[in-house]
């Protein structure tokens, strides 16, 4: 059992036999990639290493761990292009399917993400305060997490980002709305910031369509069907529909639901899995297509066929938004 000591003596040891030396160390203790440090330093001249620090037990000495603190800790070249080192981390997640856990060091989802108001505005002014390597070293990305903790400055960013202009009335319900959110422990999206501000600035002000009830029936040797209750202008619209699976039939449901009033076609419809585990958040993204016109929304839950309802209800009051709610009014659809 090593520890960054007893490699450090143990490889120095090992070097004086006079032929090329290599560490393999495992992570029994979490310390494979510093005992790997440790008998670099001590005179070998190679270290084992693995992608996302996959091997048995407790696994092997993480790669892109091990390159990247010999890079900006020791000033040592590797020859390894650390600018991808984020993304064959996620290809070597998504093929073996064992996912990495979102504070996993120099990869991992959450390794530059920042919430507290001062530390995501320190950032902004100097980012070296609270990251000891850029994002960008690593192809990651930095992103901002809006949370209990967020300050007014991130999201004020984030809406200038988006190509929104508010004013500071309208400003601060947004801040208060996101901060309430906070409070109930959920954690605001762009997705979610977007939605909130245009519905404070008026952008929606009305939803043409609204799901009020859904349910599912699926399982072995029985043809998934949805039924679905929708809220269409203040009207109640029962409709059901079957499918390959529970989300087609879901979709198809709310197709026939809507028929009477537009036509939209599904585009494309892409689903991620954000996290590992039977818990992980789903990340579900749709084009939908009206009258030539194509827009994308996007929904983040536990629960796929949710995610896949509301990107498709998302998707569709954005294409009719408030002109469609006017023309239902007078009468005109």
């Amino acid at each position: 059992m090593l520890t960054p000591e007893k490699a450090y003596d143990f490889y120095g040891d090992l070097t004086k036999l006079g032929v090329p030396l290599s560490v393999h160390c495992h992570n029994d203790f979490g310390l494979a990639v510093a005992n790997s440090l440790s008998g670099l330093r001590a005179g070998a001249s190679q270290a084992h290493v693995t992608v996302n620090g996959i091997g048995e037990r407790a696994g092997n000495a993480s790669l892109e761990e091990t390159v990247v603190a010999l890079h900006s800790l020791y000033n040592v070249n590797t020859n390894i292009n650390n600018e991808m080192l984020y993304d064959v981390s996620r290809m070597v997640a998504r093929l073996t399917g064992v996912y990495l856990q979102p504070n996993k060091a120099i990869v991992g989802e959450n390794a530059f993400a920042h919430e507290s108001g001062i530390h995501a505005d320190g950032v902004l002014k100097k980012a070296e305060t609270y990251e000891p390597i850029t994002p960008e070293l690593v192809g990651h990305k930095r992103r901002f997490v809006m949370g209990k903790h967020v300050g007014s400055h991130i999201i004020q960013k984030r809406i200038q980002e988006m190509g929104l202009r508010v004013n500071d009335q309208q400003f601060q319900q947004i801040f208060s709305r996101i901060k309430s959110l906070g409070d109930m422990g959920k954690c605001v999206t762009d997705v979610d910031l977007q939605a909130i501000t245009e519905d404070v600035m008026g952008i929606l002000a009305e939803k043409v369509v609204e799901l009020e009830e859904l349910t599912i029936v699926s399982g072995n040797k029985v043809t998934p069907t949805a039924s679905i209750r929708l809220n269409i202008n203040n009207n109640e619209v029962l409709e059901a529909g079957i499918g390959i699976g529970p989300v087609d039939a879901a979709i198809i449901a709310i197709r026939k639901s809507i028929k009477d009033f537009a036509d939209i076609e599904l585009e494309e419809y892409h689903v991620d899995a954000i996290t590992g585990g039977t818990d992980a958040l789903i990340d579900v993204v749709v084009k939908v297509r009206h009258d030539g016109n194509i827009v994308t929304a996007r929904s983040t839950q536990p629960d796929i066929i949710m995610a896949s309802v509301e990107a498709y209800l998302g998707g569709i009051n954005r294409i009719l938004g408030s002109k469609f709610v006017k023309k239902i009014k007078e009468g005109d659809l």
